[in-house]
C-alpha cells in the first residue's frame, strides 16, 4: 500500500538565513519552499548544506560515494560553463537564480510526469476514484483507522482545489498543481490550511504561541535553546500581527509565504555570500570550485542527479 504518495514534502527554512548574511542560529521555519529541496535549509541552528545541494543540483539524487573530489570538482565545472550564459568568465546572481529555477521545474515537470504514469487515465484526465485506489489501495473504516481517513480527506479536497473547471477529474497541468500546490496561487491556501491543521493541537481554528514553538521544539524535557527565546520574541513581535495572542489564518499566511519572496533568489544570495572570496558580488569558476562542497558535498552525500549524467554536458 502506498500511503500519501501524493503528500507534498514541504520543505521548512528560515527566511532572514537566505538572503546574503552568515547563517544566523534560529531553527526551522515553516516557510514554503518551492521545491528547492526536501531538506530542510537550518537543521537544529546549524546550516543544513544538503539543501544547497538539492537547490544547485536537483533533487534526483544518485549514489556517489565512489566519486572523487576530484571528480566532482571536474563535473561542476562543466555545470558552471552552462550556467555562465554570456560565457563573460562570471556567474552573477541572476545566471545563478536563473539555473536554479530551471533545476526547480525541471523536478516538478519529472516529477508530475513519472507520477501521471503511474494512474489509470479516464479520457486523458484522472478521477478522484482513480487516484484514491491507486494510492490507498483498500476501502477502510474511517472509526477504525482515524489517522488513515485524515490523509485521504485531505488529498480529496486539495483534489477538488487543483480541480479548476470542475468536472471532477485533473488534467495534467491540474494534477501538477495537486502535486506541488506550493508553486499556484490558487492552491495555497490549502498550503497554509494543512499546516495549520499540523500545529493546531487543540483544534479551535487558530495557533497558540506553545502549539508554534512546540511544532519547532517538540522535546520539552530538555532546557529551552536560545534559539527558542527567539522565536518566542518572533511570535509576539512578528507572527502574531494583531497581538491576541494567536496566529489566524492570514497570519499564517504571511508566515509561511512570506509576500515578495523569491526562494531563487534568496538561495542564489546565499551561494554567492558562501562562495564570494573576493566579495565582489559575483562567482568565478574557480571560486564555485574551492567551495565545490557547499555546491555539491562531500562523498557521503547526495550531490544530485546531474553531475553523474555526462549526456547534458
Amino acid at each position: 500500500m502506498k500511503l500519501g504518495s501524493a503528500g507534498v514534502a514541504l520543505a521548512l527554512l528560515t527566511s532572514s538565513c537566505c538572503i546574503a548574511l552568515p547563517p544566523n542560529k534560529e531553527h526551522k521555519e515553516r516557510v514554503v519552499d518551492v521545491k528547492l529541496s526536501n531538506k530542510e535549509h537550518d537543521l537544529n541552528g546549524e546550516h543544513n548544506a544538503d539543501y544547497d545541494h538539492d537547490a544547485f543540483m536537483g533533487k534526483e539524487a544518485g549514489e556517489f560515494e565512489d566519486l572523487t573530489p576530484e571528480e566532482s570538482r571536474k563535473r561542476l565545472g562543466m555545470i558552471v560553463d552552462k550556467i555562465d550564459k554570456d560565457h563573460d568568465l562570471f556567474v552573477t546572481e541572476q545566471e545563478l537564480q536563473q539555473w536554479i529555477q530551471y533545476v526547480q521545474k525541471k523536478y516538478v515537470l519529472e516529477d508530475t510526469d513519472r507520477m501521471w504514469k503511474d494512474h489509470e487515465l479516464d479520457g486523458g484526465a484522472l478521477s478522484w476514484d482513480s487516484y484514491r485506489k491507486r494510492t490507498y489501495g483498500y476501502e477502510y473504516d474511517p472509526d477504525e483507522e482515524q489517522d488513515f481517513a485524515e490523509m485521504v480527506k485531505r488529498d480529496e479536497r486539495k483534489f477538488k482545489q487543483a480541480d479548476q473547471d470542475g468536472d471532477g477529474k485533473l488534467t495534467k497541468e491540474e494534477f501538477a498543481a495537486f502535486l506541488h500546490p506550493e508553486e499556484h496561487d490558487h492552491m495555497k491556501d490549502i498550503v497554509v490550511l494543512e499546516t495549520m491543521e499540523d500545529i493546531d493541537k487543540d483544534k479551535d481554528g487558530k495557533i497558540s504561541l506553545e502549539e508554534y514553538i512546540g511544532d519547532m521544539w517538540p522535546n520539552k524535557e530538555e532546557e529551552e535553546p536560545e534559539w527558542v527565546k527567539g522565536e518566542r520574541t518572533q511570535f509576539s513581535s512578528y507572527r502574531d500581527t494583531n497581538g491576541d495572542g494567536f496566529m489566524d489564518h492570514a497570519e499564517v499566511k504571511n508566515w509561511i509565504i512570506p509576500p515578495n519572496y523569491d526562494h531563487s533568489e534568496a538561495e542564489a544570495k546565499h551561494l554567492i555570500y558562501e562562495a564570494d572570496a573576493n566579495k565582489d558580488g559575483k562567482l568565478t569558476k574557480q571560486e564555485i570550485l574551492d567551495k565545490y562542497d557547499v555546491f555539491v558535498g562531500s562523498q557521503a552525500t547526495d550531490f544530485g542527479d546531474a553531475l553523474n549524467r555526462h549526456d547534458e554536458f
